[in-house]
């Protein structure tokens, strides 16, 4: 338990000095590939030279046939995609189109958005074709190196082998990663460039889109317009998703607690209610909600049959009711799935650990503050901080609650929204396209940030032999 407890402690001490050795580890590997580089560039013949010229020739001089035909198409390829089109898209990332549309005179015009799109795209290209020709020269000269000290090269049949056997990852990986890069990260880049341009109000195609820095972000900091409304909200995200995290967390594993006692009976029965929750659809429970707390709901339909009024509980003044009827949904929903995972991970805690704890006095409290919570913590700390950043870009829980309100004091935003649901409703239903996109780049800073502190910082994911 103690092993337990100092990895856990050492995961927060120790972040500052990792992210300070990643940094400074930073000009040692530079300095590695330079080197290798170098020596490429050095100690190169002829042929290995011919690869530098011709993708594949090299490989083919060597008599490694397939590799040379491969390494030739892909540069004839993007030779043929560069001239017929990929060269004038790159040139049109950069202007964002020249001639503006006319409908009147007939004058079609360039569509600033497609041009962004394809230059992003030639872009791409770009850098597989640079990364295709590195592999290209680095594969020259390892088969340079091969024939200098008399070892047998490989053959295409050992070379269809490998892709099948040791590098058979890459085999499997290929077109998942080309998808990912075309459906995933291609719009990513597309929204963050976004940010970075005028588009949107009266600047959308066919009036030609241009580049204006970062106004856009300045316009969020300082414009009264949007600058107060973006300061509300950030706060109340920031403590929305701390508040809404901390109570679905602490909750779950308090249910898993009580359900794991043994004087509970019908365990199995206890827990099919909160599954049952977890298993109804978000947006069906929400709209559930909704329809409780409205005005005519059936909560005031009984106020009001006991001589009260009814309370407008998610109405347009209604600041707090709404936040904490929000947080208590977001409960109800979240919750169970920390009950379940908060369950498998109590029953492998060793018992004999509280039992002697309860020898030495120690209260219940206390086991659970220096026993429960920590195991629990480190088990699930991955999942705690991706809990985090599911809560702060939660857009259905405000959007099926309290849908289509605007605050005083807020620009088409209500007091209740997150930042992804004021980003919504300025890109979607008000045209505001770049203001969006630079709030969308704000937040996806902040939850890729986190992300990284998860994966690659979080002992969980690079000590799982602590639970051994």
């Amino acid at each position: 338990m103690n092993k337990v407890l100092t990895k856990t402690k050492g995961f927060f001490t120790g972040i500052p000095g990792k992210i300070k050795n990643f940094f400074t580890g930073l000009p040692a590997k530079f300095k590695k590939k330079f080197a290798y580089a170098k020596e490429i560039i050095t100690q190169a013949n002829g042929k290995t030279c011919a690869s530098m010229l011709i993708m594949g020739l090299g490989q083919l001089l060597y008599k490694r046939w397939m590799r040379g035909i491969m390494f030739l198409f892909l540069q004839a390829a993007f030779i043929a995609y560069f001239v017929l089109r990929g060269a004038s898209d790159l040139f049109g990332f950069f202007t964002l189109g020249q001639v503006e549309g006319n409908a009147w005179y007939g004058i079609e015009g360039d569509n600033s958005v497609i041009m962004l799109l394809m230059g992003i795209l030639s872009i791409f290209a770009l850098i597989f074709y640079i990364a295709i020709y590195i592999v290209n020269v680095k594969d020259a000269y390892y088969l340079q190196c091969l024939d200098d000290t008399r070892k047998e090269l490989p053959t295409a049949k050992d070379d269809a082998a490998k892709l099948l056997d040791k590098d058979f990852y890459k085999t499997a990986l290929t077109l998942p990663v080309i998808g990912v890069c075309i459906f995933s990260i291609l719009p990513i880049v597309f929204m963050i460039l976004i940010a970075f341009t005028d588009y949107g109000g009266d600047t959308v195609p066919p009036a030609l889109v241009s580049w204006v820095g970062l106004e856009n972000f300045q316009k969020i900091l300082t414009l009264s317009q949007f600058a107060p409304t973006f300061g509300k909200i950030f706060v109340w995200n920031m403590v929305w998703a701390i508040l809404s995290t901390a109570i679905n967390y602490f909750a779950g594993l308090g249910l898993a607690i009580l359900l794991n006692k043994k004087c509970v009976k019908g365990k199995a029965f206890w827990r099919a209610f909160p599954v049952l929750a977890y298993a109804i659809p978000g947006f069906i429970t929400l709209l559930g909600f909704k329809t409780m707390f409205s005005n005519g709901g059936p909560i005031n339909y009984y106020i009001q049959q006991a001589g009260g009024s009814a309370v407008e509980f998610l109405g347009l003044n209604s600041t707090w009711s709404a936040r904490i009827i929000g947080l208590c949904v977001n409960a109800w929903i979240s919750v169970p799935s920390i009950m379940l995972l908060a369950t498998g991970i109590l029953s492998n805690i060793n018992q004999d650990l509280y039992e002697a704890a309860r020898v030495d006095g120690a209260s219940a409290w206390k086991q659970f503050i220096k026993i429960t919570l920590p195991y629990v913590l480190f088990a699930t700390t991955p999942v705690l901080l991706s809990q985090f950043i599911g809560n702060f870009n939660n857009f259905g829980i405000f959007y099926f609650l309290r849908d289509g309100y605007i605050s005083e004091g807020y620009f088409l935003a209500s007091d209740t929204d997150l930042l992804i649901n004021w980003l919504y409703t300025m890109s979607i239903d008000n045209n505001y396209y770049s203001i969006g996109a630079a709030i969308s780049l704000i937040i996806f800073i902040i939850t890729s940030v986190i992300s990284l502190a998860v994966y690659v910082l979080s002992p969980s994911y690079k000590q799982e032999e602590t639970f051994r």
